[in-house]
């Protein structure tokens, strides 16, 4: 009976371990913050993600309500943060700005994502 019990017992803490991690690097926050309005327009957008990121393979975008793009087309992975993705911008009138962003984490895994900031309105 004891070895059924040891069994038993074996098998239900099997049910409790945790599954493997599968990282992904998610947005954590941005600069602007997502769905802020800013007085003044940002020389550049920053953004943090969760987990380290392939600088080779990461981006991002930013366009106005037109659709034309603002940034200076310069995304890079800061130099002394792999978790942090920065982006010149253009100077921006007031208005309403889209920020696209599409990173691969260091162990391969894709995340990409959208969200938007309004300037002095």
């Amino acid at each position: 009976m004891t070895r059924h019990l040891a069994i038993a017992m074996a098998f239900a803490a099997s049910l409790f371990t945790a599954a493997p991690a599968h990282a992904h690097a998610f947005l954590d926050h941005a600069n602007p913050a997502v769905g802020s309005t800013v007085p003044a327009a940002p020389a550049d957008i920053a953004l943090w993600f969760t987990e380290h990121i392939e600088p080779a393979f990461s981006t991002a975008t930013v366009t106005n309500a037109a659709g034309e793009r603002v940034d200076r087309g310069d995304a890079h992975v800061a130099a002394d943060n792999p978790a942090e993705l920065q982006l010149g911008l253009k100077p921006l009138p007031p208005g309403t700005y889209t920020v696209h962003w599409h990173v691969v984490s260091v162990d391969t895994h894709t995340t990409e994502g959208t969200f938007s900031f309004d300037v002095g309105r």
